[in-house]
């Protein structure tokens, strides 16, 4: 039970980036986590029982995999550009924490039960520490050294609106397989509760990225919730069912001819879809875009110059030329998980990674949770604009959605009873 909270405690505050441990150079996210890999370890090395799944399998072979990449492409770099040694060591040291966290989550005995059990800390850790940051954000509470708003966007204790936009994407996808699978009432209000104030923090990022996950997440699970009612009777259907079939046909023909009139309130629908976004449409949103554009073309060149191989671990892009970009540090990311992958191990450290994403999808399709098959469909929208790999949060997820879907096939037991 405590390292469970443990863990789901360094996941939540891994977002924190703005707080740090006095005297250290990272936050107390990090000191959780490197805390629940101490414990988990040692319970290991003294005896503790080892389950051993296809869930481990999976995620020691990607991190396998990404090690040889990186090393070939930091290799590559080498002898071929400049590597900048701050960004290379702090996303290796990322790498060996996040592969230490699922390896040893997805060998604990139970595995399944325990992540699930973490989720549910997660979800309470996160309703209390957004609601201390919306204090904060609102005056209620004071706190030195931490600016909860970035312009007229929330960020709370997270670096940028972006960053507790990513948690709060992933968060509630958490919490509504949580809620759809649990029968306790009361745990059931709680997840519900949740996901619509993790949802209120997620909307106050004004985060476009946020905006354009959600909307697919929830179409996805609505569209997955629908097929699996339908289906449920198996060859019998019931008159709400052919009901439910009639107004789903009947819809198709209506739509058709609802379009002339559709199209003449074409300003008023766009009004609207820009007055969801972060400035309303303006030119923030076209400055983002473009920028966003220009990374991903400077990328793909840099990468295929590379030869596919990479560049190894951290950003290799140079700053964008545009006057207000010109004060940043160097070097740049792609701002994009596929192209900053592809740049630092190549194409197969792309190819590792579609692999390992593809088998949570999987694994959450045959297990028939579709809350989990959002939550990594939820990952891979958000990925497109930004760069998450690094994040806990998103390897909190994937190992989730492995051990959930996968039984266990082999067990040693090291000890009869489980130490800690």
């Amino acid at each position: 039970m405590m390292r469970d909270a443990l863990l789901a405690g360094g996941v939540i505050l891994s977002a924190a980036s703005q707080l740090s441990v006095p005297g250290m150079p990272f936050g107390y996210g990090e000191l959780l986590l490197a805390l629940w890999i101490m414990l988990s370890a040692g319970r290991m090395l003294v005896g503790g029982r080892v389950e051993a799944t296809p869930a481990f399998a999976q995620l020691a072979t990607f991190w396998l995999l990404l090690s040889l990449a990186l090393g070939i492409g930091t290799i590559v770099g080498y002898l071929t550009t400049l590597l900048y040694p701050t960004g290379l060591l702090h996303d290796t040291m990322a790498y060996v924490l996040l592969a230490s966290i699922t390896c040893l989550a997805s060998v604990e005995p139970d595995a399944g039960r325990r992540l699930r059990r973490s989720g549910w800390w997660a979800i309470a850790f996160a309703d209390a520490i957004f609601a201390i940051q919306l204090a904060i954000a609102w005056g209620w509470l004071h706190q030195p050294g931490v600016d909860p708003w970035y312009w007229d966007r929330f960020r709370g204790w997270s670096e940028n609106p972006n960053q507790l936009a990513l948690y709060c994407a992933l968060l509630g996808p958490l919490a509504l397989h949580l809620a759809t699978t649990t029968r306790n009432r009361w745990g059931q209000v709680l997840a519900l509760s949740s996901l619509v104030f993790i949802f209120f923090v997620g909307r106050l990022t004004r985060s476009d990225a946020y905006l354009y996950t959600t909307i697919v997440s929830g179409v996805a699970f609505l569209g997955l919730r629908l097929k699996a009612w339908l289906a449920s009777d198996g060859n019998r259907t019931s008159l709400p069912r052919q009901i439910a079939l009639l107004l789903m046909v009947g819809a198709v023909p209506l739509v058709i001819a609802m379009t002339p009139y559709l199209l003449s309130e074409e300003s008023f629908a766009a009004n609207f879809a820009k007055s969801l976004t972060k400035d309303g449409g303006g030119e923030a949103t076209a400055e983002t875009f473009e920028l966003r554009v220009y990374l991903w073309d400077e990328a793909l060149q840099k990468g295929l110059q590379s030869a596919s191989l990479g560049l190894g671990p951290g950003p290799h892009l140079e700053r964008p030329p545009t006057a207000d970009m010109q004060f940043l540090e160097r070097p740049f990311e792609a701002h994009n998980t596929v192209l900053d992958l592809y740049l630092q191990g190549g194409l197969v450290a792309v190819i590792a990674l579609l692999w390992i994403v593809g088998l949570a999808a999987m694994s959450a399709w045959r297990a028939r949770y579709d809350a989990l098959l959002v939550l990594v469909a939820s990952a891979a929208v958000f990925s497109i604009p930004h760069l998450i790999i690094r994040h806990p949060i998103v390897w909190f997820a994937l190992t989730f959605c492995l051990v959930a879907g996968t039984p266990s096939v082999f067990r040693r037991e090291l000890e009869p009873s489980e130490v800690m």
